[in-house]
This record gives C-alpha cells, structure tokens and sequence, in this order.
C-alpha cells in the first residue's frame, strides 16, 4: 500500500485537534492511503461500482439483507469524558490489539491503523462521520457509523 506523508493528508486536522490530540508515536501508526491506495483497497474490499456508503447498489455486500444485525449510537459515548468505544462495538470485534483495520470513508479515502490505536483514538476517526465502514483484516466483523450518530454491527459475507 502506499501511504500519503502528513503533509500531503487534507484531513490530517482531525488527528490533531487541539481537544483531542493523538501521541506523535501514536500518529505514526496512522497511515492515509493514497487516493490510488484508497480507491484499489474500496474495489477489493467494499465495492466495485460505489464511491461512497450512499452510492451502494444491491449487489454490493454492506447493501444486502443480513449483514447489518444489530444497531446502537455512538454519540453519547463520542461526547462523554471518556474514551471507551461504545460497549456493542468493542463486544462485537474482539480483536487482538496488532490487528490491522481500515476505516474507510469513501472510495478516496481510506486511513489504515491498528485496532488498538483506533480504540485509543476512535474519537478523531468520527469527525468525519458521513458513513464511513470500519474493517478488519482477515476478519468478517464490520461496523457502519452513521451521521445521526447511530451504527450498525454486521458480519461481511466470506
């Protein structure tokens, strides 16, 4: 994959928000693809014709029946004091902490971390909450975060 240097990331503000802000070593676990990057992971992993969650058509996997099997709202727990991921989420990816995940905004915009660094900062992925996709590597859990700040788990078809 090829990444985009921090000078180059339009959206980098979000990782570095004066209430919010993200360890220099933890932002070097960071990693915004390139548009290329971006747009070949979204055709492999998300979908071939679609460039955004609202553009999806039936045959893409997050448009189809059973996928989605549960709802809750990140919200509240996005503007409390603390900084636990919402408990339906961190129940549904019981993931070890070096696994690889991307959050996938659009076709053009894909930021890939490690699960533990996206709990630690999962606050700053969700300023920009126009329904981006969390996905795991190798792993069939995935969660859609919606701007009403609502989300839903699922299971990808294999």
């Amino acid at each position: 994959m090829n990444y985009l240097d921090w000078s180059e990331y339009r959206q980098g503000w979000i990782f570095r928000h004066r209430e919010l802000p993200v360890a220099a070593d933890d932002l070097s676990q960071i990693l915004p693809l390139t548009e290329a990057g971006s747009q070949q992971f979204w055709r492999q992993q998300v979908s071939k014709e679609a460039t955004h969650a609202s553009h999806f058509l039936g045959d893409d996997w997050p448009a189809r029946n059973g996928v989605w099997t549960d709802k809750g709202n990140w919200q509240d727990d996005w503007d409390s004091d603390s900084n636990e991921l919402p408990e339906l989420i961190a129940a549904h990816l019981s993931w070890d902490d070096n696994t690889v995940v991307y959050f996938c905004y659009s076709s053009e915009h894909v930021v890939q971390t490690s699960w533990k660094i996206f709990r630690r900062y999962w606050k700053n992925f969700l300023f920009y909450d126009d329904e981006p996709l969390l996905l795991g590597k190798k792993r069939q859990q995935v969660v859609r975060f919606h701007s009403d700040g609502t989300y839903d788990i699922g299971i990808r078809p294999a």
